[in-house]
């Protein structure tokens, strides 16, 4: 067991390009219990992070017992990272969610199914006969099912008729969606994990695969020790794993990604080490971002970001050399300033390269979350179900007779809410009404303090719906208990397009209950119909809503048409599209140069990337009538919260390699738990020497919004930076605000995506302790 935590990607399966990742079966069974006493293996994916590691569940005496490694799975061939191994054993923590809970004198106490379930319908048809469908919103997860998210979405958008519903995906991969939507007119991911076979050059962009998405990065490391390895190029100011390995670490000043993006390009442009052919045949653009990256020479560029001109150079000649270049995005440009613009210009430097649609070569703006690719799917965040395009009439009219209601009932008289906007009308009073289901944004959000304030207003009815008690659900008026992953039946699409069966392998405790069968009891008590006076939504189990969710996919970029439940059962993780004209998946989209961006059919006509303006659709049609892919040039702003005398470091935020968001899980895996027990800072040698600080020292970390202190561990992070993971509430202490790093967090968004920005804060940090 111990290796699992202090060898978490496991021994080498060394293997050349083009070649086939070895199998290696990870299994994982609790103590006592053998391979041969297990009473059923039941199919399911990895549910604490986006690489979507196909596994098994172990069942004995009716109990979770254990997980293996799928070999035959398409994402890992076998391999289960610490998560994987240990997340399960959170199902049996005795102090699961078993009874509805509500408010009573203050007080959250038991309550029968009927009893909650009254008060959340009693009220929401008070606000809406009050106030309209504006006065309810409805946050929720990236780690649910399809079924459930598209549910939720014909629940809010269609039945009710919110505009207000968005995911935590706008935390986590709100940027991936919107970055793919700039450059190719829609969302989905064009690369595969496949292309770690193929790729010659490996570029990971803030991305540290080592700890987000272990088994991938297991799967690089492989291909690094077998013949004729990739280059990586890492950019992340921290020396994680990755940058440890790679053949070139840029390490800028935080902020400054779209400085960076545009000095590499002006290198590559400089050198001519673009394909002309390709950008004249499939794309728009090119001659603006020529004129954009004209001055970012390296020496501009090095003043901005803190990296040296030699350093810049030698990471331009990695990408421009490549014959098979892929680039991964993650939470390092998210979560940080002018994160779409950012994110763009690495879909730009593959567009200009023409590394797209082959083997080896493509780019994947990741997600963080093992559903997030369901939410932004399903509609049930700010997209429109199927990767329709709110600002098409006729999209939204073709939904309305999917789902057999008038299109005027489909709210789509502006862009949807994002969350960030969501609090600010709850916090003025015109939301009255939120339903958080498995997230946990009394941790996870930005500015604690003040989200804390929102969510206890007397005046906001709040209903969470999760496995177990939060800080969230503290502040609930009812509290409706879930079944998890294991407990449940359903799919879930991985970050490069995967779908996985996930079966029931055990009953929830108590009186939980799947998501699904929460938000159609609420429906049915709610009485929605459709214009024939049925009841609806129309399904009433897993593989009926699913058979709906896939006639809403129908002909649309994540087509699920392919597809059933006995399918994936029988095959494994399958690649959208899946169709008549792909029976057995896509691995790679736009292999033919061919775009999901025609102005009828794409999903977005794209926004302003420095002032988040939405693109007319006429607009689009002048500037990209053939559908072509766009390269959208970007100018370089400065982070608007810079540090200063009195704040003078950096602060970012981000994972670690055995918790998942709020640990609302993961601490309640005793190997998981142990392994990282405590909130920490990393600060560079130089720096604590400066503050008087020593390794293990306890410190206090400030910003104009809180503090929080923490055990100082010395690493190897540039100069002037603070890391501090955010995956540390206080539930589980004696309830003191000052571990969760979003005390320090400014409300503060990316223009484009809408995406909290976690990595710019100016912050101080003292000695704590003598």
């Amino acid at each position: 067991m111990a290796d699992a935590i202090t060898e978490p990607w496991g021994g080498r399966t060394p293997y050349g390009p083009g070649g086939d990742w070895p199998v290696r079966v990870d299994v994982q069974l609790a103590d006592g219990v053998r391979a041969e006493d297990v009473d059923d293996w039941v199919p399911t994916a990895a549910v604490l992070h986006s690489n979507g590691d196909g596994l098994d569940i172990a069942v004995k005496d009716g109990r979770m017992v254990g997980v293996r490694g799928r070999a035959d799975d398409r994402v890992n061939h076998g391999r289960l990272d610490p998560k994987d191994r240990f997340g399960w054993q959170a199902g049996a923590s005795p102090d699961r969610l078993t009874m509805p809970l509500v408010r009573e004198g203050g007080e959250l106490v038991e309550a029968t199914w009927d009893e909650a379930m009254s008060r959340v319908v009693g009220r929401s048809k008070e606000l809406l006969d009050e106030r309209g469908p504006g006065s309810l919103g409805f946050y929720t997860s990236g780690q649910l099912f399809a079924e459930e998210y598209y549910t939720l979405a014909a629940i809010g958008h269609g039945a009710i008729g919110t505009n207000h519903m968005d995911g935590n995906t706008r935390l986590c991969t709100a940027t991936a969606a919107a970055a793919l939507k700039e450059s190719f007119g829609c969302d989905g991911q064009p690369a595969s994990y496949t292309d770690v076979d193929h790729a010659d050059v490996i570029a990971l962009f803030g991305h540290n695969v080592a700890e987000t998405q272990s088994v991938l990065w297991t799967r690089m490391l492989d291909r690094l020790a077998g013949p004729n390895p990739p280059a990586l190029l890492c950019v992340d100011p921290r020396t994680t794993p990755v940058a440890r390995a790679a053949t070139v670490h840029l390490a800028p000043l935080p902020g400054t990604n779209v400085a960076l993006m545009n000095g590499l390009l002006h290198e590559i442009i400089r050198n001519d080490q673009v394909d002309h052919d390709y950008i004249e045949r499939h794309t728009v653009g090119y001659p603006e971002l020529v004129r954009q990256v004209a001055d970012a020479t390296p020496e501009s560029v090095a003043d901005v970001c803190g990296v040296p001109p030699s350093k810049i150079r030698e990471a331009a000649r990695l990408l421009d050399g490549a014959s098979r270049l892929l680039s991964t995005v993650l939470q390092g440009f998210y979560q940080s300033h002018q994160a779409t613009a950012a994110a763009v210009q690495v879909n730009n430097l593959q567009l200009i390269r023409g590394m797209l649609g082959k083997p080896g070569a493509g780019v994947l703006q990741m997600n963080g979350q093992p559903t997030a690719q369901n939410t932004r799917e399903c509609g049930a965040d700010g997209d429109l179900t199927g990767f329709r395009n709110w600002a098409n009439d006729e999209h939204v009219a073709e939904l309305a007779r999917l789902w057999n209601l008038d299109p005027l009932q489909i709210p789509h008289y502006a862009p949807p809410t994002h969350l960030m906007q969501m609090l600010r009308y709850a916090e003025n009073g015109s939301i009255r009404f939120l339903w958080v289901s498995a997230t946990n944004p009394a941790v996870s959000l930005p500015e604690l303090a003040r989200v804390r304030s929102i969510l206890a207003q007397d005046r906001l009815f709040l209903v969470v719906q999760d496995v177990f008690r939060t800080e969230t659900t503290e502040l609930a008026d009812v509290v409706l208990p879930a079944a998890m992953w294991g407990e449940k039946t359903g799919t879930f699409t991985n970050a490069d397009r995967t779908v996985h069966f996930s079966g029931k392998a055990v009953e929830p405790p108590g009186e939980a209950k799947p998501d699904l069968d929460i938000f159609l009891d609420y429906a049915r008590r709610m009485d929605f119909r459709d214009r024939d006076g049925n009841p609806f939504p129309s399904w009433n189990d897993p593989e009926s809503a699913f058979e709906a969710w896939k006639a809403a996919s129908a002909g649309r970029p994540c087509d699920y048409t392919g597809l059933t439940y006995a399918k994936l059962r029988a095959t494994g993780g399958i690649q959208w599209p899946c169709n008549e004209e792909h029976p057995d998946g896509t691995e790679r989209l736009y292999a033919d140069g061919k775009f999901f961006a025609q102005p009828d059919y794409c999903e977005s006509y794209g926004r302003d990337l420095l002032t988040g303006a939405p693109r007319e659709p006429d607009e689009y049609r002048a500037m990209n009538p053939d559908g072509k892919a766009m390269i959208r040039p970007a100018e370089y702003l400065r982070p608007h919260e810079p540090p200063d005398e009195d704040h003078p470091f950096a602060l970012i935020t981000g994972r670690t390699l055995y918790h998942f968001h709020t640990r609302t899980k993961t601490a309640r895996a005793p190997e998981l738990h142990r392994a990282e027990p405590e909130v920490w800072v990393e600060m560079s040698e130089k720096d604590a020497r400066a503050q008087g600080i020593d390794e293990g020292g306890l410190a206090e970390i400030t910003t104009a919004r809180g503090r929080v202190r923490a055990r100082v561990r010395l690493r190897d992070i540039r100069d002037g930076v603070l890391f501090l993971p955010f995956h540390y509430g206080y539930w589980d202490t004696d309830g003191t605000p000052d571990r969760a790093a979003n005390e320090l967090t400014p409300t503060d968004w990316d223009p484009a995506s809408k995406q909290p920005i976690f990595k710019t804060g100016a912050a101080a940090i003292r000695r704590a302790e003598p």
